[in-house]
C-alpha cells in the first residue's frame, strides 16, 4: 500500500498561486492513477482533479478548470496541483489519493493540507 504526504498548502490572498504536492512511499505511483479532493467545511469532499498513470489524460472539476493544474513525476514518485488565480471558495482541506489501475475506489489517501484564501 502506497503512503501519501501532501505539502504546500497556507495562506493566500485572492488571485495568488499555491503549489500542492503529494509524495508518495512504499510503492511507485506509475502503478496507480492520482487525484486531488478538496473537503470545505460543511461540505462534501469533491474531486476536482485526477490523473491516470502516465498523464496522458486528466480531468478537472468545472469550478477549476483553467486555473488548476493536475501533473506528476513517477521518477520523484511525486503529485502535483498547481493551483492559479485562487478564489476565497477553494479555501478546503486539499487532499491526495490513488487508486490502482482498473478499480474505480480511491484506497489510498494522504492526511490533508489546508488552503486559505482570504479575500
Amino acid at each position: 500500500q502506497v503512503q501519501l504526504v501532501e505539502s504546500g498548502g497556507g495562506l493566500v490572498q485572492a488571485g495568488g498561486s499555491l503549489r500542492l504536492s503529494c509524495a508518495a512511499s512504499g510503492g511507485t505511483i506509475s502503478n496507480y492513477g492520482m487525484g486531488w479532493f478538496r473537503q470545505a467545511p460543511g461540505k462534501e469532499r469533491e474531486l476536482i482533479a485526477n490523473i491516470n498513470w502516465d498523464g496522458s489524460s486528466r480531468y478537472y472539476r468545472d469550478s477549476v478548470k483553467g486555473r488548476f493544474t493536475i501533473s506528476r513525476d513517477n521518477g520523484k514518485n511525486t503529485v502535483y496541483l498547481q493551483m492559479n488565480s485562487l478564489k476565497p471558495d477553494d479555501t478546503a482541506v486539499y487532499y491526495c489519493a490513488a487508486r490502482t489501475f482498473g478499480k474505480s475506489e480511491w484506497g489510498n489517501w494522504g492526511q490533508g493540507t489546508q488552503v486559505t484564501v482570504s479575500s
